[in-house]
Formats: structure tokens, sequence, C-alpha cells
């Protein structure tokens, strides 16, 4: 009989405080499959509402698959509602996957056309 392994529960805890014109939004944990689309649907919300919206991923250690295509979705959405959004603080690991995806460029705060720049011409394996 095999034991079977224990994985810790996922956790994602995200703050909001209004400053001025912006909006912040802290999360600490992780963003994976459990968790993005709790962060998605609070993010879509805020981003409807508002023009500015900071997401502080300083106490966010990691971020799977899932989560990226969440952050992907988000800024998408922000886009369509004019808002602004910022992905601020990410560790080191993070802004490694934004790099490996090519969506470091979108996260930097360039526009959403660089990534397709990036998507269209790299696909060709000359990287």
């Amino acid at each position: 009989m095999a034991a079977n392994p224990v994985t810790p529960r996922a956790n994602l805890r995200l703050e909001q405080e209004k400053t001025g014109s912006e909006t912040i939004v802290r999360a600490a944990g992780r963003i994976t499959s459990d968790t993005s689309a709790r962060l998605e649907d609070a993010l879509r919300d805020l981003v409807s509402q508002n023009k500015s919206v900071v997401l502080d991923l300083s106490n966010v250690d990691y971020v799977d698959s899932a989560g990226l295509g969440a952050l992907v979705s988000i800024y998408m959405h922000a886009r369509r509602t004019n808002c602004h959004l910022k992905i601020a603080n990410p560790k080191q690991r993070i802004l490694d996957l934004f790099n490996r995806s090519g969506l470091a460029p979108v996260f930097d705060g360039r526009s959403f056309d660089a990534l397709w720049e990036v998507w269209s011409h790299g696909s060709s394996g000359d990287r």
C-alpha cells in the first residue's frame, strides 16, 4: 500500500489599498491553478472600476502556467477597459518566468504589441 503524499494547501492572500488615483493589490503566497481564478476575479473587478492598478508581487513565491495565464488575462482585460495595470516587485524567479515565456515586455509596462512581436518573430528558433 503506497502512502499518499501530502501536498501543502495552495494559499494566496490579497490585500488592497486605495492611494490617490491608483489601487494597490498586495499578493502573498502562490499563484497556481488552485488560486489563479481567485486572483483573476478580484483583479477583473478592480481594473473595471479603476484607471490604475498596481499588483505587488513582493510576497509571491511561485507562479505556475495557470497563474501566468491569469496574469495575461487580467492584463488584456485592463487594456480593454483603459486601466493601466502594473506588475510590481516580482522576485527573480518570477522575472525569469516572464522572460522565458516572452511576457517580460508586457509586464514591464510596454505594449501588448511588443508581446505579439516576440511571439510572431521569436517562434522561428533564432533567439
